[in-house]
C-alpha cells in the first residue's frame, strides 16, 4: 500500500500517521521527490482503513500495491534511481558502459584492455576472476589473483571495476571491489542476495537464464531488504527455442522494467548474442530502447581468449561500436 500526501502536508501530521502504522506491525518506506512525497507500507496491510486514511485533509491518495516486490517497486519510488559507482553514475539520465574481457588472464591483459576500453569511452572495466561455467573442464578463472590485477588495472587506470562473485564465503574478498556481479546462475542464491544486501555496494544483478521480470525483481527485494538500494539490473539474455544465437536477448525487458521499477537497467549484448558480429546492433539497439547502460566484452586477442572468444569485440571493434553507440545517445536526447 501506498500513501500519497499533498504538497502542502503538515510533516507532523505525517510523522503520527506513520507512527500510527508502525504500531500496527507495518514497516514505512518513506519516498520524498521534488514534487511528490509518498510512503510505502510493507507488511500485512489487509487491516488498513483506506477510507480512514484517506480522509486526513493532507492525504492525496490511498493505493494497495498487488506486487509482492515493494522497494524496487516504481510506486514506491516514482523517481528513477541513480547508482554512483566510485563517482561513475549510472541511471537517472545517465548512461555507462562497463566493458573488459570474459576472464582476467594476465596482468599485461587487463591493463592494456582496460586502457584501451578507457580510451574508447567506457566508465567501467569489467573482468572476471571467478567464472561459474558449466563444464568442469573449462577454464574457472584466476580467481583471488585475478581479483588483484584487477585491482592493478584499477591502479593503472583509473577505472571502477565490476566482477562476479559467487557464493557467500567469498564477500571478504571483495571488499575493495567498487560493483559486484551476481550472475544469471546466482540470481536467485537467496542466501548471496541477502548477504549482499548488507555490504551496501552498488551491485549489477544480472537476470537469469529463464527468469520473468518479477522473479528478477523479487531477487533485487532480496538485496534491497538488508538496506541496501544500489542495485543495477542488467538483461543478458534468457533461453528460449532459438539455438542460433546463445540466448534470445529480450529487448522489450528495458521499457518494461523501467514502468515497473525506479532501478537503472543495463544491457549485456555479448552473452545474448554468444556472437561477436551481432553484439554491435544489439548494443545500438539496447541504447535506443532506453537502456542505462552496457556491458560488453572485449579483448586485445579474442582468438586466443580462455573463456568466450567468439562473442568477445577487439579493442578496435569496441571503439567503432562505443562511437555509434554515443551517436544513438545523442539523437536521443
Amino acid at each position: 500500500m501506498i500513501v500519497i500526501f499533498k504538497n502542502n502536508a503538515n510533516p507532523e501530521q505525517v510523522k503520527q500517521l506513520c507512527a500510527g502504522f508502525e504500531a500496527q506491525g507495518l514497516k514505512i518506506h518513506n519516498s520524498e521527490g521534488e514534487h511528490t512525497h509518498l510512503i510505502g507500507l510493507i507488511g500485512d496491510t489487509s487491516s488498513v482503513d483506506i477510507d480512514l486514511v484517506r480522509a486526513n485533509d493532507f492525504v492525496e491518495d490511498v493505493k494497495r500495491v498487488s506486487e509482492p516486490y515493494k522497494k524496487a517497486n516504481r510506486k514506491f519510488h516514482p523517481a528513477d534511481t541513480a547508482v554512483d559507482v566510485a563517482g561513475h553514475t549510472i541511471g537517472g539520465g545517465h548512461f555507462s558502459v562497463m566493458a573488459g574481457p570474459c576472464s582476467v588472464e594476465s596482468e599485461s591483459q587487463i591493463v592494456e584492455v582496460a586502457r584501451d576500453v578507457q580510451r574508447s569511452g567506457a566508465g567501467i572495466l569489467r573482468g572476471g576472476a571467478f567464472k561459474p561455467r558449466t563444464s568442469p573442464y573449462a577454464f574457472q578463472g584466476m580467481r583471488a589473483e585475478g581479483l588483484e590485477l584487477l585491482r592493478e588495472a584499477r591502479a593503472a587506470t583509473g577505472l571502477p571495476i565490476v566482477t562476479e562473485i559467487m557464493n557467500t564465503e567469498h564477500v571478504p574478498l571483495f571488499a575493495d571491489v567498487d560493483m559486484i556481479q551476481v550472475g544469471a546462475r546466482n540470481m536467485q542464491n537467496f542466501d548471496l542476495l541477502k548477504e549482499l544486501g548488507r555490504t551496501g555496494k552498488a551491485i549489477l544483478l544480472k537476470r537469469g537464464l529463464a527468469n520473468t521480470l518479477k522473479e528478477l525483481l523479487l531477487s533485487a527485494e532480496n538485496i534491497m531488504i538488508g538496506g541496501n538500494a544500489r542495485i543495477i539490473l542488467c538483461e543478458r539474455g534468457i533461453r528460449t527455442f532459438e539455438t542460433h544465437t546463445r540466448n534470445t536477448l529480450d529487448l522489450s525487458a528495458v521499457p518494461a522494467l523501467h514502468e515497473l521499477t525506479h532501478l537503472p537497467v543495463v544491457v549485456d549484448p555479448s552473452h545474448a548474442t554468444g556472437q561477436a558480429r551481432l553484439v554491435e546492433p544489439m548494443a545500438l539497439a539496447a541504447a535506443a530502447c532506453g537502456a542505462d547502460g552496457l556491458m560488453i566484452e572485449v579483448h586485445n586477442n579474442p582468438m586466443c581468449a580462455l573463456c568466450d572468444g567468439a562473442q568477445s569485440l577487439t579493442c578496435a571493434q569496441f571503439d567503432e561500436t562505443a562511437w555509434k553507440v554515443q551517436k544513438i545517445r545523442d539523437a536521443l536526447q
